[in-house]
Formats: structure tokens, sequence, C-alpha cells
């Protein structure tokens, strides 16, 4: 199934392992084919993965668009999710979902379900905050 993505000026959008900037229009994409595709605001670098569970984030994002160096990736995010789990057992439930995912491949369902788990983090945190 083609994917259209609509491009505002000069936003920035991954696709196969390239980046492309727009132009100073609008522009519409369809991407014929199976790539991993990732636009700018979906997209984590080491400075902005400044959480624990941004960088299982950044991990699952390296696994979906650097496949050569997937078993860095997929060690990099075992040691996380034990860190995470560690510190935050109500955590657990999210991170078995996001392995699953891995496990089957599914790099970009799984980026889905890490957004879910960096707004429970923010959850934890405006909690504890708000407790003190």
């Amino acid at each position: 199934m083609p994917l259209r993505i609509e491009l505002k000026p000069g936003e920035k959008v991954f696709i196969g392992g390239a980046v492309i900037v727009n132009g100073s229009s609008r522009t519409h994409l369809t991407v014929l084919n199976d790539v991993p595709v990732l636009r700018e605001r979906d997209i984590l670098t080491e400075q902005t993965a400044d959480t624990p569970c941004k960088r299982i984030y950044l991990a699952v994002q390296l696994m979906y668009m650097d496949e050569r160096h997937l078993p860095q990736h997929h060690q990099a995010f075992g040691e996380l999710m034990k860190e995470v789990v560690d510190a935050a057992p109500s955590t657990l439930s999210l991170l078995e979902r996001i392995s699953a995912f891995i496990v089957n491949r599914e790099y970009y369902q799984a980026l889905k379900a890490a957004k879910e788990l960096i707004r429970y983090e923010q959850d934890i945190v405006e909690h504890a905050k708000q407790s003190h």
C-alpha cells in the first residue's frame, strides 16, 4: 500500500537511508515500496534522547533506520529495557509490547509504542513532582 506524505516548506524526511529536504513550497510524495520512512519531527538524536525512555525510542529508531548495525541496536535496547524496568516496574507491559514488535521486525509499530512509553515516563515524572 503506497504511503502518501505531505511535506511543509523546508521540512525534512528520512526515506530508505536518504534525508530529503523539501524546497520552499508544500510537496506531496508517494512512497511505493516498503522502506523506512520517518518525518523530521519523529526523529530523536543522541542529544535529544535525554531520558531513559527516549533512549529506548532512539535504540528502536536506529533499528528501523540502520539495519546494518542491528545487533548493536538490539543490545542497547535490551540493556536500556532492563534499566527502565528496574527503575520503574510499571513500564514492563509497554516494554514487552515494544519487544514483541521488535521480534517481529515491525520497527515502525515499535516506535509508535515507544512514543507511548515516553508519554508514560513524562506522566510518572509529573506525578512525582506534584507529590513533593
